[in-house]
């Protein structure tokens, strides 16, 4: 392979594309920032998103000056052009996990530390993976950044018991249905783009967020027409959704407290002004994470990453460089 070189004190790391094929028939298309052979920071995207929109967090923390960590952002399965098996049963939370544990074993094994990540980052969707990997798979991953995902147990706890969440999540029964992804692509993604608007607690974001400009609405489109059937997989395969009269969703769930306990060191990073996931989700966290940082933003909403990313970077980078 060609040698590589890290970037010098003002140039920007060089985001690269790859497709990482995974033994058991998966590949993920990845980006990735950095040299390899470093420490290994993994980045998990959620829904409607995928890899790019951690661009600038893989070229932060690649740099020397942050860490000069190695960097990778899956698009997950069903997400751009990572594989997307038709069936339901796929985006369950087993095959899920072992796309991560995977692509884990590919990534961190010419690193300081083969098979463990110096760190695990993830939001929404890919949080939701990512706490449920952590309670299962500790010793892969020395520590987990959590941006506005909730933990299983209290977001169970929350779907079941508060009208409120499941007003808040009621969207969710939408995308599982099996028209959802047809009707999402009609009109040019119509029902899409009010997802970036209508999480947003009422004066923390315009009604045209400044991020959202033209060239990041094409980056969203050119990911939305490779499908969005495997997006909305993960909605049908969750038993974590409102109840309705015709199905049962988080109450027929049951989760064993030791089953879903992180006992990794753990930040949470939360966008307060987030109304599809409040932060009541964050009420009991400590127990079932005993080592535990949450930092709150006020001003952010569901999509912090684009609305704050240096306040973001500041805060990951202060808990990943922090001595165990």
């Amino acid at each position: 392979p060609p040698t590589e070189t890290a970037p010098g004190p003002m140039e920007p790391a060089v985001i690269e594309a790859f497709d990482a094929v995974l033994p058991h028939g998966i590949t993920l298309s990845c980006r990735a920032a950095g040299e390899r052979g470093r420490p290994v920071l993994l980045f998990l995207h959620g829904f409607p998103e995928a890899a790019f929109v951690w661009d600038e967090l893989l070229e932060h923390f690649a740099h020397p000056t942050h860490g000069g960590f190695r960097c990778v952002a899956p698009n997950l399965r069903g997400f751009e052009r990572s594989s997307a098996p038709p069936e339901v049963a796929a985006y369950r939370a087993k095959p899920l996990m072992q796309d991560i544990d995977a692509l884990i074993e590919a990534v961190s094994a010419d690193s300081p530390t083969p098979g463990r990540l110096a760190a695990l980052v993830a939001h929404d969707w890919g949080g939701a993976l990512a706490w449920g990997f952590s309670a299962r798979h500790p010793q892969r991953l020395a520590r987990l950044v959590i941006l506005n995902a909730p933990h299983p147990l209290p977001f169970q706890r929350e779907l079941a018991q508060s009208p409120a969440q499941q007003a808040a999540s009621a969207y969710m029964n939408f995308l599982a249905r099996p028209d959802a992804p047809a009707l999402l692509a009609e009109n040019d993604f119509a029902r899409l783009w009010p997802f970036f608007t209508a999480f947003a607690a009422q004066g923390t974001a315009p009604a045209e967020p400044a991020w959202l400009d033209d060239t990041m609405r094409e980056r969203y489109r050119a990911v939305w027409r490779q499908g969005l059937q495997g997006g909305c997989n993960y909605y049908a395969a969750s038993p974590l959704r409102p109840p309705t009269p015709a199905d049962p969703g988080a109450t027929a769930v049951t989760l064993p407290p030791e089953a879903v306990t992180v006992r990794v060191p753990t930040l949470v990073i939360w966008g307060m002004g987030d109304t599809a996931l409040p932060p009541t989700l964050l009420d009991g966290l400590t127990d079932v994470v005993p080592d535990l940082r949450i930092e709150r933003l006020p001003g952010c909403t569901h999509w912090l990453v684009h609305e704050q990313p240096q306040r973001v970077a500041a805060l990951i980078e202060g808990f990943v460089q922090t001595p165990m």
